[in-house]
């Protein structure tokens, strides 16, 4: 019979623990997007809300650190920015677009499955049926929590959420391939990429919303929030996170997103959470604690008396 122990992958102790706190905290402040862009910002231009989240934070972040890629980085951040911010962003307001809210946030959630699954092919990792079956717990989680009796499936809107959850995916998994360039900290690394996804978006947004919306007070507190805060700290926070840890354990933190949005849904919007999103809650928070651990499996040593026969 086999015993099963569970310890993180990068070994026990507070510095794991503390630095999956900090990590955590950019899949959180992630989840307040959905409440700020509906309450505060000027609706109709998805796009161009995350052309401000994302060009003007790079442009600090490089303004900040003068620093700029060099050699083949040129084109790796390029490659991330497009993966990690332009088409996901671009994705994601498409599928936010055409679906209802829990509906995109549930395909998502799928984001940490198809890390486990890349991991495997772009890292070469052992497959982890541990991990896999998380991710799968966390997906049905996250759909309990948001998705409500209006839920309704569009074609194209489906297509668009799961390919951002796949953009994210591997963006997240060259980003811990690649690694950052020797002398190189997290801010200029989510500099270039909040550039590189920021430029992309340029054309994208006046293609399909024409020319940018009237910005009042409220409207720039908010994308204020969502470029500084959204954008650029939880970024440098999350590819800071992404160096020191697993890649399938920072992939299944971003599961807090919609389970903060859910939460601030209740508080501030007064919607209602019931018996059935609790037990989401439950799923969603049991996966992600178990996401950070690997099981051990080991046999028992035989004991002398089976030995001796």
């Amino acid at each position: 019979m086999k015993t099963i122990s569970a310890t993180t992958d990068s070994g026990a102790g507070s510095g794991t623990a503390s630095r999956t706190a900090l990590t955590a905290l950019a899949p959180v402040v992630w989840g307040t997007t959905y409440v700020v862009t509906t309450e505060l910002l000027p609706p109709g231009h998805p796009f161009f809300s995350g052309l401000l989240r994302a060009l003007p934070a790079g442009l600090i972040a490089l303004a900040l650190t003068r620093t700029l890629p060099s050699g083949a980085w040129w084109g790796r951040a390029a490659v991330l920015g497009v993966l990690n911010i332009g088409m996901l962003f671009a994705m994601l307001f498409v599928a936010a677009e055409r679906l209802p809210g829990g509906v995109a946030a549930t395909l998502g959630a799928s984001q940490p499955l198809i890390v486990a699954v890349l991991a495997v092919a772009v890292l070469g990792e052992r497959p982890s049926a541990w991990r896999f079956a998380w991710g799968v717990v966390g997906v049905v989680g996250v759909g309990l929590v948001v998705i409500g009796p209006d839920a309704a499936f569009d074609g194209p809107g489906i297509l668009a959420g799961l390919a951002a959850a796949a953009s994210m995916a591997l963006g997240v998994t060259l980003t811990k391939r690649w690694g950052r360039p020797e002398g190189t900290g997290p801010t200029a690394f989510a500099g270039w990429q909040l550039t590189a996804g920021g430029l992309f978006l340029v054309p994208v947004t006046f293609l399909f919303e024409g020319p940018p919306p009237a910005i009042d007070v409220t409207g720039a507190l908010g994308y204020l929030w969502l470029g500084l805060v959204g954008g650029l700290a939880a970024y440098v926070v999350w590819f800071r996170g992404l160096k020191t840890l697993p890649v399938t354990s920072v992939a299944v933190l971003a599961l807090l997103s919609p389970v903060v949005a859910a939460l601030l849904g209740a508080i501030l919007l007064g919607q209602t959470l019931g018996p059935i999103q609790l037990l989401g809650f439950a799923l969603s928070l049991a996966a992600i604690v178990a996401g950070q651990f690997s099981p051990r499996f080991s046999a028992p040593k035989l004991t002398a008396e089976r030995t001796a026969r």
